[in-house]
């Protein structure tokens, strides 16, 4: 009987675990490595303390860890702030660190599109927000439906897909 081997079983369930932790690690490191451009000593730089620890939570080994503070500063990482609306109007606040802008914000707009959003204007969601401890806090909440919840859902893991993608805000209690 093919594929009724406990190590294929096993083969195949650790890659997924790998392809999920190289995920996780390479969005630590770039945040790292943008928090490092500020300094490369975490006891003068909080941003970079709070990205370590960040990492560490997500059992980041040191190596690369120290890898991601030394990394060659020429690759011109940034952070962007997209602001969009999801399904149904929610508003969303999407931050990554991405080397081509252009890029990213056209597979973005690519995402919202497929999963019925748009990207809006600069200051249109930012003002049902405020900035705490570096996340953004909605003003107010609202429940969802359920329908409304598993289309949020949806787009939340497509948008979490992408490589370039660090965080997703919104006001919509999940």
């Amino acid at each position: 009987m093919s594929g009724h081997s406990k190590w294929s079983k096993i083969k195949h369930a650790k890659t997924a675990t790998d392809a999920k932790r190289s995920e996780i690690f390479s969005k630590m490191a770039k945040l790292i490595s943008i928090a490092a451009k500020k300094g490369e000593d975490p006891s003068m730089n909080a941003s970079l303390r709070l990205a370590i620890e960040k990492a560490k939570s997500f059992n980041m080994p040191k190596d690369k860890i120290e890898n991601a503070i030394k990394k060659d500063k020429s690759a011109q990482l940034e952070e962007v702030t997209y602001e969009a609306y999801g399904p149904n109007g929610t508003p969303l606040i999407i931050e990554a660190i991405t080397d081509n802008k252009n890029r990213t914000v056209s597979e973005i707009k690519h995402i919202l599109s497929r999963y019925n959003g748009k990207l809006a204007e600069t200051g249109s969601v930012k003002y049902l927000f405020s900035k705490q401890e570096g996340e953004w806090k909605p003003n107010y909440t609202t429940e969802p439906d359920e329908n409304l919840k598993n289309q949020l859902l949806k787009l939340f893991e497509a948008l979490d897909d992408h490589d370039d993608i660090n965080d997703i805000y919104s006001n919509v209690n999940l």
